[in-house]
């Protein structure tokens, strides 16, 4: 496969990949009698250059374009809120959600609250609140710009509670988006620690996804090829980037994002609490504990973890092996070994295996993870 033009997939929505794709969301706006967009963005993408661009291009087009960027950098309730109230004030017909995962997952969220107004955690998916997601909901468009959730393919919203912390998922196939505009082209500028911290989030969806307990076939073999072309794109795109290392990557991060409809596990688990308590960029939290997960999760699983180094094409095709690369992998990209290089101290750790334990992922890892686990393995890490 090359990246020197603009495809078309539908998988299941409509996804337009490559490099200028971005240049076609005036004109499918206007097919689609749409005029009055709400983007959703985070404040540091609304003051680049390639963002100020988009909207220009938007108005020049006799679309009036509204700007919500008052996003947490881990997403809660209020910033919901506070969003569609722009929503109500402004009087949009559409929602384009611009950024990574924390842009997307508040506009996917707005998308559900424009016309489902009880209260937002009603519609939480873990307590089966996706039955009461009936109304109809506002054209969605997504815009990824980092190559790390894939929340631009995705059907749910992860939305912290502002008191407790605690991540509800809000998840309804009518949360999908309509259409996708991938574009590498604007992931080029990203920093380089964004880039290796997202790209370490993608290769932790397609890991977890594979090794998830329950059985689908379709998702192990996207999963494998997420982590193939991750292995060949994530150290060139943060430390001498161009469009095909770049194409690889926001290619992997939506086959990760497919492939964990399947389930997450222990990783995403460790990561949450360090998020929702220490403010801790979510890639990075991932990219820390990705070794240690996965070292836990061996036993037992030795056939999978043959299936992820023969992908690696590791000289030993075993977990110890996977584990090592993993370390040299973050080495090369600049992500710190433990988590004491990044704010965790040893009085954090008994409120984080709580909330660990209390997380919605580690229910579909391939083994169970108990409270004393999650705290051993903080530990271990630190």
């Amino acid at each position: 496969m090359t990246f020197d033009h603009i495809y078309q997939y539908n998988f299941p929505t409509t996804i337009r990949f490559g490099a200028g794709a971005i240049k076609e969301l005036p004109a499918y706006l206007r097919q689609n009698g749409l005029k009055r967009p709400l983007i959703v963005t985070d404040s540091t993408i609304a003051a680049l250059p390639f963002f100020k661009t988009i909207v220009s291009d938007l108005r020049i087009h006799g679309i009036a374009a509204e700007v919500f960027s008052d996003i947490h950098k881990n997403p809660v309730k209020s910033d919901v809120y506070k969003g569609t109230e722009v929503w109500d004030d402004t009087a949009r017909d559409s929602v384009i959600g611009i950024g990574g995962g924390a842009a997307l997952d508040v506009a996917r969220a707005i998308v559900l609250r424009v016309n489902h107004r009880e209260d937002l955690f009603k519609y939480d998916d873990l307590i089966g609140g996706d039955v009461y997601v009936t109304n109809e909901v506002p054209h969605f468009i997504t815009v990824p710009t980092t190559s790390g959730t894939g929340s631009e393919v995705g059907r749910s919203a992860i939305i912290a509670d502002d008191e407790t912390h605690q991540k509800k998922i809000l998840f309804s196939p009518k949360l999908m988006a309509k259409i996708v505009f991938a574009d590498p082209a604007l992931t080029m500028d990203l920093p380089s620690f964004i880039t290796a911290a997202t790209g370490m989030d993608a290769l932790t969806h397609n890991m977890e996804a594979f090794l998830a307990k329950n059985p689908h076939p379709l998702c192990d073999g996207i999963a494998l090829e997420g982590i193939s072309l991750i292995k060949d794109a994530l150290e060139p795109a943060t430390n001498r980037p161009d469009i095909e290392s770049r194409s690889k990557m926001l290619m992997a991060s939506m086959m990760g994002a497919i492939a964990f409809q399947k389930g997450l596990g222990v990783v995403h688990s460790l990561a949450h609490p360090l998020s929702s308590l220490l403010d801790t960029h979510h890639g990075l939290a991932n990219a820390v504990n990705l070794p240690y997960g996965m070292e836990f999760n061996i036993e037992g699983f030795e056939d999978k973890f043959r299936r992820i180094a023969r992908t690696l094409e590791l000289k030993e095709e075993n977990g110890k092996a996977v584990v090592e690369y993993l370390f040299n992998l973050n080495t090369k990209i600049n992500i710190p070994h433990h988590l004491g290089d990044i704010g965790v101290k040893s009085e954090h750790i008994e409120t984080l295996a709580d909330l660990a334990f209390a997380d919605f992922a580690h229910p579909n890892n391939p083994k169970p993870v108990s409270r004393a686990d999650f705290k051993h393995l903080y530990l271990t890490a630190l």
